[in-house]
């Protein structure tokens, strides 16, 4: 087995980018999922859940650690990383709650503009991060913006399989993996509690639970009328009434990714 590909999405429910090699720790790759959106009157977080054209917006991870917005019919915009305790905004991401710095009023201008709507762009340091939700991984774990876990893993013959039974392609983009492993059989990755990519072992805590974004197509941010890949998963994926695909993983301290790298099952 091998890691045959690595994304990261620096803004949560933007656009995600492919990488050849990573750093990758306590909040999974570097600067993956550590900025976000939230309405600027009630600070809950948004994505292509509620709003499709996201997937539309390009945030690309800088080397200073900002970020590089694009979208259609806008010219290219950077926002610079904010200082870990300035300007200070209470968001709330589904049942979390915290502090984080906004970005600035040129940044919610831009995207504000691009949303149709009045919305805000936060940053979380690494010293705002949240805990796993309770029950999962060790007190130690955090995550920055993602839902929950800050990795996730899909293998390739688990979508091919899906393709398979839905009947038609669908793009690995479509469910936002973190990594992707070749080489093992469909679905193997359920079975997995440990495994080691290169030199960096890696703890499987929990089967990802998966929802409606997953009918939105990556490339035009509409939305499949069929349902389709969720309605197939929800037929032969189903668990507790949720959909299960891909695995949350959280890494054993820090290392370096890149594609091409073997895979080890530990446990």
């Amino acid at each position: 087995m091998r890691l045959s590909a690595l994304y990261r999405y620096p803004l949560k429910s933007a656009q995600g980018e492919a990488l050849q090699r990573s750093p990758s720790g306590l909040l999974g790759l570097e600067g993956d999922r550590r900025w976000m959106l939230v309405d600027a009157g009630n600070n809950r977080f948004l994505t292509q859940r509620a709003f499709p054209q996201m997937s539309q917006l390009s945030a690309l991870y800088a080397a200073d650690g900002g970020l590089q917005l694009d979208a259609p019919g806008l010219s290219t915009f950077h926002v610079p990383i904010p200082e870990p305790d300035d300007a200070l905004r209470g968001v709330t991401i589904w049942r979390d709650t915290l502090r984080v710095p906004d970005a600035g009023d040129a940044a919610a201008q831009w995207l504000s503009t691009f949303m149709g709507r009045d919305v805000r762009l936060v940053h979380v340091p690494q010293s705002r991060t949240r805990y796993l939700p309770s029950g999962y991984g060790e007190n130690s774990d955090r995550v920055a913006f993602a839902d929950g876990f800050p990795l996730l893993l899909i293998g390739q013959a688990s979508l091919d399989d899906l393709t398979q039974k839905v009947g038609r392609p669908m793009e690995m983009m479509r469910f936002r993996p973190n990594l992707v492993i070749e080489g093992a059989e469909p679905f193997a990755e359920d079975g997995w509690k440990r495994i080691r990519i290169g030199q960096q072992t890696f703890r499987v805590v929990k089967p990802c639970g998966r929802c409606i974004l997953t009918t939105i197509d990556p490339a035009s941010g509409e939305r499949s009328p069929d349902r389709e890949p969720f309605a197939t998963l929800m037929n032969y994926r189903q668990k507790e009434g949720e959909a299960m695909f891909g695995q949350n993983l959280v890494a054993d301290g820090d290392g370096v990714l890149e594609v091409g790298m073997a895979v080890e099952v530990l446990e």
